[in-house]
């Protein structure tokens, strides 16, 4: 069954275009290792909210966007071993340790989920 790992993320709104230039890269690992889709979403109408919201979830701050992504894997076995792969892989280390610059790793949400509805 398809499995989906999604994350909510605080970037750094100067910084869309390098956090582009990362997923792009990350993209072509994951589909190196299996992954079936990916869809980076940039945040367009996501309003603070007064109880929760996504905003408060990632402790946005007011220079920085939220985004949505998703990554879409045939399973879960694929997605796990996918994760400790990239993890090992040089290519992986080559960008990632800029993203820090464009977008704070400690305050991104992620998990994975087994879908209900896929149409």
């Amino acid at each position: 069954m398809t499995y989906v790992q999604g994350f909510l993320a605080p970037v750094k709104s100067a910084k869309q275009q390098e956090y582009k230039e990362i997923a792009e890269k990350s993209w072509m690992l994951l589909k190196e290792y299996g992954a079936v889709g990916c869809c980076e979403a940039w945040g367009m109408d996501v309003p603070d909210g007064e109880v929760t919201s996504m905003p408060m979830a990632v402790k946005k701050e007011d220079d920085e966007t939220v985004v949505f992504a998703w990554v879409t894997w045939p399973d879960k076995e694929t997605a796990d071993t996918a994760m400790g792969k990239m993890e090992q892989d040089p290519r992986w280390g080559e960008f990632m340790p800029s993203a820090g610059e464009v977008f704070n790793l400690k305050r991104t949400i992620f998990g994975g989920f087994e879908p209900l509805l896929e149409v």
